[in-house]
């Protein structure tokens, strides 16, 4: 379970903690309405870019500090090159836009988010 705070409310939703080994594929393959919410966690402050090849439904990527305080939102739509946040973080939440997260209201979360 991940909390994050949104318009002054706490929201809490589950998320799946990707392995190391299956860093490199996240939500590739998936299937959107099946695909689930995914954290990526790196030991030390990183700035990479991602992408969505493969992924063939938009999605939200969150980037967070090790206090998991949100850097940056972004939408990511299917097969982007390049997806670079504003800095370097130690977490990455990617969530589908599909009916499991519509609480969370995602398509306007930069302006919902802090």
């Amino acid at each position: 379970m991940i909390g994050l705070t949104c318009e002054g409310k706490k929201i809490s939703f589950e998320v799946k903690v990707v392995p190391k080994w299956y860093e490199g594929i996240g939500l590739m393959f998936s299937f959107k309405e099946k695909a689930s919410a995914l954290l990526f966690e790196f030991k030390k402050p990183v700035r990479m870019a991602i992408h969505s090849f493969f992924v063939f439904f938009p999605f939200v990527a969150i980037w967070l500090d090790d206090d998991y305080n949100i850097l940056d939102i972004k939408t990511v739509r299917p097969f982007s090159f390049r997806v670079l946040p504003s800095g370097k973080f130690t977490k990455l939440i990617e969530v589908p836009l599909n009916k499991n997260y519509n609480f969370l209201n995602l398509r306007r979360a930069k302006e919902r988010f802090k």
